[in-house]
């Protein structure tokens, strides 16, 4: 299996990717083709979940697309990412029933209660043994909208070869994210706090990884879901939850999404067998997605135009995994991914491909749909499955859900939940009269110090604080 950008870079080993993030010429990696599963597999994958676990699955599923790594190691870097002491229970992953048609994947049962976990514990033990298997150290530099910073921090923060920078945008994540990411005090993890949105800090990693020399000299990584293998662990999940659903039929799925990585790994899982008839794409105020499957026009926001919203993790204007879509959608024709990419998007924030020949029907093609969700639909659906249901959700799974309930047909649905409502107070407050519970093991998050640098200097200040603070060169 070898891997090339969606911009023609490559051909390169999955090792090497995993250890790069972005490519050179700044396209995101992908398979040069999908591994297939026929309909034949499933009966025996299933039989894989019931009797030995979702850790010996995710390890089979990852053996499709590696095969620079054995499959003994594959299944010992699965066996230290899901532990009943990380996800509280052996069973992990587990879909349960909401409604009639309408299945909740409880997706945030891991360290840090967020969803990210599931790929990021995976993520973790790939960086721990690549690297000690060739000598080398690796400088992680990303961003973080809420949940993705807390969750790579949490599973690299006992790394021995990996330093962690992370940016994330001042001042509009949640008083629980922010104490769970700054109140760490390791010389290991520097937290970055950057005046803006999300985007903005999501260039200036970009930026950084167009600094070819840095890069090299800093061993500058992703832990972003433009990091391939951070991605292609999300598809296992696609898998386990199609298995305790379905006999065979196909199923659909509503996926909260900002960065369009979460469903692009169901767009993934789309294309190498799993039946999927939708991926329902939800999205809240900053609806750059939702525009493009209706009209065809991808067009990115200015920080100015980002909302800040009561579902902080999805405030995102610029989407980084889209581009891989796209890819396929061109025919993974890589110069016009790349004309598009690297070409009209810098130099006119649009993308349009209304009148090109492969844009007839994205939707209908590769099974996608969009709604919106605002904070009035948050705070209703939230209080309507909990009176409904007695299940609490947080405002992320709360648009999945009410954009779920729009195009729930005759197949299973079934809703990604992406993070425990503990993180998100305020809105559940609104929603049902009361804070959600904090569970013991974060209860003394809100207390905790906080540690930050502040980058208000573009990229060039970031480069110093790399500099100044990296622990290993």
């Amino acid at each position: 299996m070898k891997y090339v950008s969606t911009r023609g870079y490559g051909p390169m080993s999955f090792t090497d990717i995993l250890l790069e993030g972005l490519a050179p010429d700044g396209g995101l990696y992908v398979p040069e083709s999908y591994p297939q599963l026929s309909t034949e597999d499933l009966p025996a994958l299933r039989e894989i979940l019931v009797y030995e676990g979702y850790v010996r699955l995710a390890a089979e599923i990852l053996a499709l697309f590696i095969d620079d790594i054995s499959f003994a190691d594959l299944e010992q870097i699965t066996q230290r990412a899901y532990t009943k002491a990380k996800f509280g229970t052996d069973i992990i992953a587990p879909v349960a029933p909401l409604e009639p048609g309408l299945w909740l994947a409880q997706l945030s049962q891991g360290p840090t209660a967020a969803f990210k976990d599931m790929a990021m514990q995976v993520l973790g033990q790939f960086f721990e043994f690549e690297l000690a298997r060739r000598d080398q150290w690796m400088t992680i530099v990303g961003a973080t909208s809420g949940d993705t910073g807390s969750a790579a921090e949490f599973a690299l923060l006992d790394a021995n070869r990996v330093q962690v920078f992370m940016l994330s945008p001042l001042g509009r994540m949640t008083p629980f994210q922010r104490g769970q990411m700054y109140g760490i005090n390791s010389e290991r993890i520097v937290n970055i706090t950057v005046p803006g949105t999300f985007d903005d800090c999501q260039d200036l990693v970009k930026d950084l990884n167009g600094d070819a020399s840095f890069k090299e000299h800093y061993a500058i990584g992703a832990v972003n879901s433009i990091n391939w293998a951070r991605l292609v662990s999300q598809v296992v999940y696609y898998l386990s939850s199609f298995l305790q659903v379905s006999r065979g039929d196909a199923v659909s799925f509503s996926v909260p999404s900002g960065n369009f990585g979460n469903i692009c790994a169901g767009h993934v899982a789309r294309m190498i067998g799993i039946p999927i008839e939708n991926l329902v794409c939800a999205t809240n105020e900053n609806n750059v997605l939702a525009e493009f499957f209706a009209t065809g026009v991808y067009r990115v926001r200015a920080s100015t135009e980002t909302f800040v919203t009561s579902s902080p993790s999805m405030d995102i204007s610029k989407a980084s995994n889209f581009e891989r879509f796209v890819f396929d959608l061109t025919g993974r024709d890589a110069a016009q991914t790349a004309s598009l990419f690297a070409e009209a998007l810098p130099s006119t924030g649009v993308i349009d491909i209304r009148d090109k020949p492969y844009a007839s029907d994205p939707a209908q093609v590769y099974g996608f749909r969009t709604g919106v969700s605002t904070h009035h639909d948050r705070v209703a659906t939230i209080a309507d499955v909990y009176r409904r249901h007695g299940y609490l959700i947080d405002p992320h799974t709360a648009d999945g859900v009410k954009v779920a309930r729009q195009y729930r047909g005759a197949e299973p649905m079934i809703a990604m939940e992406t993070a425990l409502p503990v993180k998100f107070g305020k809105i559940t407050l609104e929603a049902i009269g009361q804070v959600p519970p904090i569970p013991a093991r974060f209860a003394q998050v809100l207390d905790a110090e906080q540690h930050t640098v502040l980058c208000d200097g573009g990229i060039d200040q970031l480069k110093q604080i790399i500099i100044s603070r990296s622990i290993f060169r």
